[in-house]
This record gives structure tokens, C-alpha cells and sequence, in this order.
């Protein structure tokens, strides 16, 4: 299980790192008295061992910088570490001293990895998997790394991912050719999925509504369907960066529309125990296992099964050719340096580098359609018609039909259907297949019911707690 993924649906998933650490041994961070264990520790945690002084962001920083040098040669779940970290964690900690914790942001101190699409004005690269963009200059911080700083977050590195977020070509799932061959760390051989790959193994993925985050400063594919959210171990922890990164931002006219709906208060008041109770779920693309099913209507759900959600081509792939073209050559443009300035120049820059990006292997055939297409012609309009109606005689009629607060149903099935429209989901861990393969299971809604998601989202967590540490299974 991917927390999401997104091919085609184009959802750029930020990484927590400290929600993703598997097997650590701690004793070392704090003082020997203290019972805290970093291997499954929560933001909460992290902060209440600040505020006894058990912990400092330094030795967060200097514990995972350890663990990255150490599993990163199997899983290639890194693709480079921030210089600057344990200068930015010693920072945290001065603050920390003169403010105390319970003045300062949840993410204060806290270390984050992002994926390597977002924008950071630092001396970390941004690349998206590709040596193409290497050395390439951004003009400024990613609208959510400025929110994620302004929060006081530590951030700690560029998060590998299926390079150009897996719209170059048919690509294996978590291979760039910065960051290799990415690994899912329970089972070694198994598909770590896509686009953010092996280091989204196991974890709650949150894909806001288009428009709730902003996109600014991302590598692009389809402005229309970007959308960035936050992967983490815990429903709690992902709520605790989607607060911390939602919000208008002048650099993306959809943020405007989108932020009116951002709870007055936050989204973390919606980490209700109960949070099933009462909710009307409709099982969508298949049935679910019965101790699930079980699960959901113990805790006071409404589960109501076998409901079908049509689906066929919706003309996504035409009119995401074209945007990507687009919205990529826009971003290009606007770098204040790059070897690249379009996405003909990337091309070129793969046919000069063959070896490098694996050209013979793996191919660009998607960068060469994206590159054929010109404009949004009246191909592209329609399909972008055959999409509104597939959303609105979809998932919308059924929602309101059935009175639904959210669709349900394991994997990625829901992927295409949320991008299409904007729509919203969440992962979280359901189990283990035979093998030690971990899947998820996913409820989707309307666009901005968020708070209904994560009470659904955290309720389901609450009730299983499934989620376990890898184990490196070869």
C-alpha cells in the first residue's frame, strides 16, 4: 500500500520523516531515565519529550541523519539530505528555550523530508528524480515549505520518488535516476507503487481538495488536478502538517477560492475518537474484508455495500498531456537557472544522457505525447467535458443519492476518480497480505469535507491500530 497514488492523478505527497523511520533504537536521544521510544513516536510525543527536555531537535536531527546513512543504501528512500539541518534544529532549540513548546507551532523542531518536486530556496536540489533539473536554481521556496518553515519544521532532505512523478514513461514504480531503485521496506521485492514510492509504505497519505494547498514552486503536471498533502505514520501526524500547510497563497489563484473553507480552528479539532459514529460509507470497486466491514459498523458507521461508482476513460491522459506540457514549460521558464527551459529541452537533455536516465530501458513515450500536443484544442476541451460529467453523474450523484459521507475501498482505486474532480482522500493502513505486504484502505468524499474524512480516517485508525515497523523481508 501507496498512501496515494498518483500516475496520472498527479498528487504531490510531502514526506514526514519521523513518521517513516522503521526498527530505531533510541536510548541514545534521551536521558536514561525516560521511556521514550522514537520507533513509533508521534508528534505529540516528540513534543511532550521537548517540553520535559528528554529530547532536542538536535539529536532528532543527528538520530535520523544516522538512520538515512544506514538504510538508505537498501531502500534509496533519500535523495539527498538538507547541509543545513543541524544548524536549522539548533535554531529550534534556542527558540524552544526562550518560548517554551507550548508557544510554538506543532511542527516546531520537528524534521521533515519533501518530496523532490517541491521547491526548496536552500542548498538542496529539486530535481524530481531527474539529473535534467540538477543545479537548477528555484526563485523561492515552495508555497508549503514557506508555511512549513514559518511553522518552525526542520527541514531535512529531498524524499526519492518515481522521477517526474511518474509521467515520463512506464517507468518501474520508484525509480528516478537520482535516487535509483526505490525499495518497499517490509517486503524488498515487492512494488513500492508510485509516484512517492518505497518511503510511503504503510502510512497515512492525506490528498487535499485541489486548491487547499498550495502548488506553487512544485513541479507540475496538471494544475487542474495538482494537489499537495502531507504522508505520515499517524492519522493525528498528517493532520498536524495539513494545518500547518493549508492557507491562501497569491501564487496560486486556486488557494484563494479553496482557503474560505479551512475550518476556523484547524482540522486537528476533527482527531475524534468516535469519529465513525453516525457516518454513512458506501463501498465502492469492490467489497471489503469482513472483519472490516465489521470494524466500521461496531464503531456506530453506517456501511452500506456493493454500490457501484461507473467508471471508464474519462479522457484524463488527453487533456494531462497537454497541461503537463504546459504547466511544465511555465515552471522551467520561471527558474532562475536550469540546464532545461522546456519540455523539449528535456527530451533532448534524455537523448543526450541516455545512460544516465535509463533511456533505452525505461523510454519517455508520455514526454513525447505530452510534447506532440498543442494547447488545449478541442480534443483536449472535450475530454476536459467527458471528466466534469464523469464526476457529476459519479461519484457526486452517488454521494447525494445514497446520502454518503465518504466512498470506500482498498488501494488506489479511488485515485483517478478524486483527481478528476479535486476531490479529497485518505489512506490509512488496513493490513498485511500473505506475503507481509502491507495495503491500505481509502475513503474519498466531496471536495472540502476533509473534516468528515479524517474523523472517518482517525475513527478507522483508532479502532485497528494495523500499522506495524517494517522488517526488510527479502
Amino acid at each position: 500500500m501507496v498512501a496515494l497514488r498518483f500516475i496520472f492523478s498527479s498528487s504531490f505527497l510531502l514526506l514526514h520523516l519521523h513518521l517513516l523511520i522503521p526498527q530505531a533504537q533510541p536510548h541514545s536521544l534521551t536521558k536514561p531515565t525516560s521511556t521514550f521510544s522514537i520507533q513509533e513516536a508521534t508528534v505529540d510525543d516528540i513534543r511532550v519529550a521537548f517540553k520535559e527536555k528528554r529530547l532536542t531537535s538536535k539529536q532528532l536531527v543527528e538520530f535520523y541523519l544516522k538512520v538515512i546513512s544506514k538504510l538508505n543504501p537498501t531502500l534509496h528512500a533519500v535523495i539527498e539530505t538538507n547541509p543545513d539541518a543541524l544548524i536549522d534544529a539548533e535554531k529550534a532549540d534556542k527558540e524552544r528555550q526562550l518560548k517554551g513548546v507550548t508557544k510554538l507551532p506543532m511542527l516546531h523542531g520537528i524534521p521533515v523530508l519533501l518530496k523532490d518536486n517541491i521547491s526548496t530556496k536552500d542548498k538542496l536540489n529539486t530535481t524530481a528524480g531527474s539529473f535534467a533539473l540538477l543545479g537548477s536554481v528555484v526563485p523561492r521556496d515552495a508555497g508549503v515549505v514557506k508555511r512549513l518553515r514559518r511553522s518552525g519544521a526542520v527541514i531535512l532532505g529531498k524524499a526519492s520518488l518515481s522521477e517526474w512523478a511518474n509521467f515520463r514513461s512506464s517507468i518501474p514504480n520508484g525509480w528516478s535516476a537520482r535516487g535509483l531503485q526505490g525499495k518497499n521496506p517490509y517486503v524488498l521485492s515487492a512494488d513500492p507503487l508510485g509516484s512517492s514510492s518505497g518511503s510511503a509504505i504503510s502510512v497515512v497519505g492525506i490528498k487535499p481538495s485541489v486548491g487547499l494547498t498550495s502548488r506553487a514552486g512544485v513541479v507540475p503536471i496538471s494544475l487542474r488536478q495538482d494537489s499537495v498533502g502531507p504522508i505520515c505514520r499517524r492519522v493525528s501526524d498528517s493532520v498536524h502538517v495539513l494545518d500547518a500547510i493549508v492557507g491562501y497563497d497569491p501564487l496560486d489563484e486556486a488557494t484563494k477560492t479553496a482557503s474560505k473553507y479551512i475550518p476556523k480552528g484547524g482540522y486537528k479539532q476533527y482527531l475524534r475518537a468516535n469519529g465513525l459514529k453516525g457516518k454513512r460509507l458506501g463501498i465502492v470497486f469492490g467489497s471489503l474484508l469482513d472483519h472490516d466491514i465489521k470494524t466500521l459498523r461496531q464503531e456506530g458507521a453506517i456501511v452500506i455495500e456493493n454500490l457501484t461508482l461507473p467508471y471508464s476513460d474519462s479522457g484524463e491522459s488527453i487533456a494531462l498531456l497537454a497541461e503537463f506540457k504546459i504547466s511544465l514549460n511555465a515552471y522551467l521558464r520561471a527558474l532562475v537557472k536550469s540546464p532545461v527551459r522546456s519540455l523539449a529541452d528535456v527530451i533532448a537533455f534524455n537523448k543526450k544522457n541516455a545512460k544516465k536516465e535509463k533511456l533505452k530501458e525505461w523510454g519517455q513515450e508520455v514526454f513525447l505525447e505530452a510534447e506532440a500536443t498543442n494547447g488545449m484544442s478541442d480534443k483536449e476541451k472535450a475530454a476536459l467535458r467527458t471528466m466534469e460529467e464523469f464526476s457529476r453523474n459519479g461519484i457526486e450523484k452517488l454521494m447525494k443519492e445514497k446520502k454518503l459521507d465518504a466512498i470506500v475501498t482498498y488501494g488506489y482505486m479511488l485515485c483517478s476518480v478524486l483527481a478528476i474532480g479535486g476531490y479529497p482522500g485518505i489512506t490509512v493502513p488496513a493490513g498485511y497480505d500473505s506475503e507481509g505486504v502491507p495495503f491500505g484502505i481509502s475513503f474519498g468524499g466531496l471536495r472540502f469535507s476533509e473534516p468528515k474524512l479524517i474523523e472517518i480516517a482517525y475513527g478507522f485508525e483508532q479502532a485497528t491500530l494495523i500499522r506495524k515497523p517494517p522488517k526488510f523481508k527479502a
